[in-house]
């Protein structure tokens, strides 16, 4: 293949890479003596009408573009040799390693080299997509499409995006058939459903600058709801950009940046991060389960069980109903006025059994449920398949406070620092949400569950001392 002429113009001088039906060459003009990158797309037993409508659309796309940092279109062949058929490709060479290839070699990339890059490829993709009378949209953004040239021990050098293979303009979204094209890992999630827009690029630069802070591929990484974890890794990083790369690669295009310019300037002024004072871990032994995400978080407080408290209740319990019961059966031997007595006596013993039973009941087997979702809030009872609302569902934006409440010591002379947690208070517009010790919670349960609310929130924890006759805000 060295040595070969292409054309009647360009000399080959090695092959840069192959796969089946295709290869890329590096030659040299012979007219301008300038080198150049051959992509070659071959009619052969594995070829698609497909790849040819992706091959030409690349090169249309090139031919239209002018930028310094992309390859430009410098020329369009067919190939009719006797021992090959089909289509060349030939745009500028740019000398200079992949960001994959750097990676492997063992070099690695500084906090300010990140933004340098991240800065350099937004402002392509601010050209591709907002500076075009089409948006150009290049599906496939990842380290081994990004070249660097000149890289300095300060600076990353001059940035190329390359291959535009996978390439789809707005006039190409319409035209009918869709195709998935990407790489995995690197492909934003409305990717696999055939759809891209815009924000589809900002994710793969988003993913791929996940793999240059933590040396591992997105696919090597754990993921929550779609969400590559990455934070625990770069702990090193600055918090702010560590948010920015997790707003990049948000699986949801509702969350995530939606144009190269919303992230270049995001990416300059950083978003305010609410930060929580402390962090306040489960107390052991709590059986309270609590689930959290961005969509929701919920918490269901256990059973209380049987304590000391309805212990004593069933010792008072069955001497009473031993008195009251037996009215039943004197009932029909006795007067008129003694039968009206034995009946009362009845009743009474068995409502105060039945309320005895439906107290052991709900102790026993009732679950309370708080819910808050992105539309409401609601808290409610369930109790052996049954359900219902201990307050009326609020909307969520309506929640404007959250307050945790305590109750000043019994003995405030001998020691005036205890206090004791009664309960904490979420507050709507016209409704409050409580849960404290009446549904059995401790105070360091009380205090997890704040905290994790208040994070989840944003709302920052206000505290009351109540002291019975009034209020003081501290």
């Amino acid at each position: 293949m060295t040595g070969k002429i292409l054309a009647e113009r360009y000399e080959v001088q090695r092959q840069l890479g192959k796969q089946t039906g295709r290869q890329t060459l590096l030659a040299r003009d012979l007219q301008t003596q300038e080198l150049v990158v051959i992509k070659q797309l071959f009619l052969g037993g594995d070829f698609e009408w497909q790849d040819l409508k992706l091959f030409e659309r690349e090169a249309e796309t090139l031919k239209s573009l002018s930028y310094p940092s992309i390859p430009r279109y410098l020329d369009y062949l067919e190939i009719d040799e006797p021992d090959s058929k089909g289509f060349a490709l030939v745009q500028t060479y740019v000398e200079g390693k992949t960001l994959e290839e750097h990676l492997r070699s063992g070099r690695t990339f500084s906090e300010s080299e990140v933004k340098q890059l991240a800065k350099s490829l937004l402002e392509i993709l601010i050209y591709l997509h907002e500076e075009q009378e089409q948006p150009v949209i290049h599906r496939d953004i990842k380290p081994s499409n990004i070249l660097l040239h000149s890289r300095s021990a300060h600076t990353v050098g001059q940035v190329y995006l390359v291959d535009f293979g996978s390439v789809q303009n707005q006039a190409a979204k319409f035209g009918g058939t869709i195709t998935v094209v990407g790489t995995y890992g690197y492909m934003a999630p409305e990717q696999f459903g055939g759809r891209s827009v815009p924000a589809s690029d900002l994710y793969g630069l988003g993913a791929t600058l996940i793999y240059l802070v933590t040396g591992l591929h997105p696919t090597e990484l754990s993921q929550q709801d779609l969400k590559i974890q990455f934070a625990d890794r770069v702990s090193h990083l600055n918090p702010s950009l560590i948010d920015w790369l997790g707003w990049m690669t948000e699986p949801s295009l509702e969350k995530r940046l939606s144009s190269a310019g919303e992230a270049w300037l995001s990416l300059k002024n950083p978003r305010p991060i609410h930060k929580s004072p402390m962090v306040v871990q489960q107390p052991p032994g709590s059986d309270i389960k609590l689930t959290k995400n961005s969509e929701f978080i919920e918490i269901v407080i256990p059973p209380q069980g049987i304590g000391f408290g309805l212990i004593a209740l069933l010792s008072a319990a069955v001497p009473a109903s031993i008195f009251l019961l037996p009215g039943v059966f004197s009932a029909y031997i006795s007067t008129y006025n003694s039968e009206i007595n034995h009946q009362f006596m009845l009743i009474s013993g068995s409502f105060f059994l039945g309320a005895v039973g439906v107290i052991f009941l709900f102790a026993i087997f009732r679950k309370l449920r708080l819910r808050i979702d992105r539309q409401q809030i609601s808290y409610s009872s369930h109790l052996l398949g049954l359900r219902w609302n201990n307050s009326k569902a609020a909307p969520r934006p309506d929640i404007c406070q959250l307050e945790i409440e305590e109750i000043k010591s019994l003995m405030p002379d001998k020691r005036p620092e205890l206090y004791k947690v009664s309960q904490m208070i979420i507050q709507t517009g016209h409704q409050k949400y409580r849960l404290g010790v009446k549904q059995g919670l401790s105070e360091s349960e009380i205090e997890w569950l704040a905290t994790e609310l208040s994070q989840w929130l944003g709302l920052k924890i206000q505290r009351t001392l109540t002291d019975g006759k009034k209020n003081k805000w501290f």
